[in-house]
């Protein structure tokens, strides 16, 4: 058991070996490499390397050796995926903001961890991942629904969209990369995978006559406001509820936008000013009929605090007054995210767009913006977009009307030059 032979000639740090195991006797080859030095304390770090064969262990070294002469040496070690992604979550993504890594660990709890996560970092396999995406497509989403018959709650496997299944695949990139960049591997699997192509979605803008109902349904509702303003600004949601009196500049009919409000747990701070999705801070100048609405909204607020005395959350002094919320609830404190969506989604059902979202209001802006001959740079601007070709590739095919249009603006061009040609009578 254990006992050693010879060494092979020309190899000094090769053996064979014998060991016995229930009962039977095993026999191998075994070599040693050095492959570094602990920085701490300066000894050589070694790996073994075993094989049926002297020739099969004189490989593995000789490769092992080249590696460690080109500074290409990595040690594989026990690390499986969840682990180096709990490390990468908790050590790497410091300047990521907070809805981004709660994405990011709720995508690996939910899909990469089941899947992946037990795997040895090093023996992480494109073949495996791309199995993983496969099957992400086929039966990667979970439906609860209710049985009709019984009532009770069934669940049934969907796919999972492209999107989704591209952004499982960006998250795992950047995780393996940062591994790279560690030395904790040499390379990245991700890289010879194929993610399904997404098919682009058009946006559903509410039409001129569901807009015109919109706001008929929403006439003296205490959230008439917030919907009119984010319909007439393009602000995210989470910008128009966390938009305070600071960022209104009425001499100069201007709305700053450079935060939202995000809820969040408890334990993480709850209802928190974050920054804006691209941390793109813009300015807006306001129409006429916003700025009066806002106005009236100032002095409503300033009505309800004189009423309610103590009571009212918005503010304790006129210095705190400056900053505090512009839409709140009826003592003055913040929006509920579910309030306001839960209310549209009942007055958008009442107008028969019941699939119509609060983002959608963004959208509708943007459009009515366009075909009202605004330029795709200034639209670009209000809604806070990183260039103008994302905003060109979002809206590029808003409408017929527009295309209609710019029919009518060349027959005319046209026209006048037929008109110059004609000789004189």
């Amino acid at each position: 058991m254990g006992k050693s032979a010879k060494r092979a000639n020309g190899d000094g740090s090769i053996r064979k070996r014998s060991v016995l195991r229930n009962g039977k006797t095993y026999t191998f080859w075994e070599g040693v490499v050095t492959v570094g030095y602990d920085p701490g304390t300066g000894k050589q770090q070694r790996r073994t390397f075993t094989g049926k064969t002297q020739k099969d262990v004189a490989e593995k070294m000789r490769d092992a050796a080249s590696q460690v002469d080109r500074g290409e040496y990595f040690e594989a070690g026990k690390m499986t995926l969840k682990q180096w992604f709990e490390t990468w979550l908790a050590e790497y993504c410091g300047d990521k903001k907070y809805l981004t890594v709660k994405q990011y660990r709720s995508m690996a709890e939910t899909h990469i961890y089941p899947a992946l996560g037990a795997v040895k970092l090093a023996k992480l396999t494109s073949p495996q991942i791309q199995k993983f995406y496969n099957e992400l497509g086929r039966t990667g989403k979970t439906v609860r629904e209710r049985d009709e018959e019984t009532g009770e709650m069934a669940e049934r496997q969907e796919p999972l969209s492209a999107k989704t299944i591209r952004n499982i695949h960006g998250i795992l990139s950047k995780c393996l990369n940062t591994a790279i960049d560690q030395g904790v591997i040499r390379n990245n699997p991700t890289e010879r995978v194929t993610v399904p192509k997404v098919i682009k979605q058009e946006i559903q803008p509410l039409t001129e006559e569901q807009q015109r109902a919109f706001l008929k349904a929403i006439e003296g509702h205490p959230l008439e406001r917030l919907y009119t303003v984010i319909l007439f600004t393009g602000l995210r949601e989470g910008e128009a509820i966390g938009l305070t009196w600071d960022c209104i500049d009425f001499s100069k009919r201007n709305m700053k936008v450079y935060r939202q409000l995000q809820k969040r747990p408890v334990k993480d701070g709850g209802y928190t000013f974050a920054p804006l999705k691209n941390d793109r801070i813009r300015n807006i100048t306001l129409a006429p009929y916003v700025l009066t609405m806002l106005e009236n909204q100032k002095k409503d607020q300033e009505a309800r605090q004189k009423a309610l005395g103590e009571l009212w959350q918005g503010w304790k002094d006129e210095e705190e007054k400056k900053t505090a919320l512009v839409f709140t609830n009826e003592q003055g404190g913040h929006l509920s995210v579910v309030t306001v969506y839960n209310t549209f989604k009942a007055l958008v059902t009442e107008i028969g767009a019941p699939a119509c979202r609060v983002h959608d209001l963004r959208h509708t802006f943007a459009v009515n913006s366009l075909q009202s001959g605004d330029d795709f740079k200034t639209v670009q601007d209000n809604l806070g977009h990183a260039t103008a070709a994302f905003t060109l590739d979002v809206y590029g095919h808003v409408s017929e009307r527009m295309k209609e249009d710019s029919a009518r603006r060349q027959q005319a061009w046209i026209e006048s030059l037929r008109a110059k040609k004609q000789p004189p009578d």
